[in-house]
């Protein structure tokens, strides 16, 4: 197994990528905290991560706030006495131009992104840099390379975690700590529904388009899994301050 005797922590892991990858984490060997907001979804994905085997546990966390983003780090760390991979995966999309975005849409969708990223490294890393190890792997996306419309916090966020990934790789390379970044095309979750309800399109005519690129089809969490998983393996020891782009080639094309 790809991860035996390693220890994964997950934020947004309760649906979606998150907990696909989450999952995959725990069949390759490792222990895994997941952190979210929603206590009856954070607990099935742990059911589920025990079916396989694997040792797990939920820890309700919102990562826009710094007391929960160290808490998660400090049970996390007592559960399983260490962690090797950060997977900052939360995150929230709204579809809105800057004129139609409102503030407190802008913020949700920076804090949860952004800072949430920012808040759980600043608690792992400290003890990564402790061990001489870690590996750290934001969700970042195709629109933060490339922008795309009605999305301007989005971009802006997800641009963002690419940057800070390599100015972190830069920063913690020396103590052992790898830091990327996993840009996912439109891949089939909660959140692609809703932001084809939130843009008034009916599924069919939002998922043509979202299939228009050379792959010609929408991605899967599995698929984003795997590369996140590669990430976070020895398979990619050589690997840093890079963005992997999973999309289908959507941003090549």
């Amino acid at each position: 197994m790809r991860l035996e005797g390693k220890v994964a922590l997950v934020t947004g892991g309760t649906s979606g990528i998150g907990s696909a990858t989450a999952i995959r984490f725990a069949k390759e060997g490792a222990g895994v905290a997941i952190t979210g907001r929603n206590p009856g979804r954070g607990e099935q994905v742990v059911a589920d991560m025990a079916a396989s085997g694997g040792e797990a546990v939920f820890i309700r966390s919102d990562v826009r706030s710094a007391a929960d983003c160290l808490k998660a780090v400090e049970q996390t760390l007592e559960r399983f006495g260490k962690i090797d991979i950060l997977f900052n995966n939360a995150g929230v999309f709204h579809p809105k131009t800057i004129p139609e975005c409102t503030e407190e849409e802008w913020d949700e969708t920076i804090d949860s992104s952004l800072k949430g990223a920012f808040l759980m490294s600043k608690y792992v890393l400290p003890s990564m840099i402790e061990r001489g190890s870690g590996s750290i792997i934001h969700t970042s996306s195709g629109w933060g390379i490339l922008g795309g419309n009605g999305a301007a916090a989005y971009c802006a966020a997800k641009g963002g975690l690419i940057v800070m990934a390599k100015a972190m790789a830069i920063d913690h390379g020396p103590h052992g700590i790898r830091v990327n970044c996993v840009c996912p095309g439109d891949v089939l979750t909660p959140m692609l529904y809703d932001d084809a309800a939130k843009r008034g399109m009916s599924w069919e005519d939002y998922a043509a388009g979202a299939a228009d690129r050379p792959l010609g089809r929408i991605g899967t969490v599995d698929e984003i899994a795997d590369a996140v998983l590669f990430l976070a393996s020895d398979e990619s020891s050589f690997v840093t301050g890079e963005a992997l782009v999973v999309d289908g080639g959507g941003v090549a094309g």
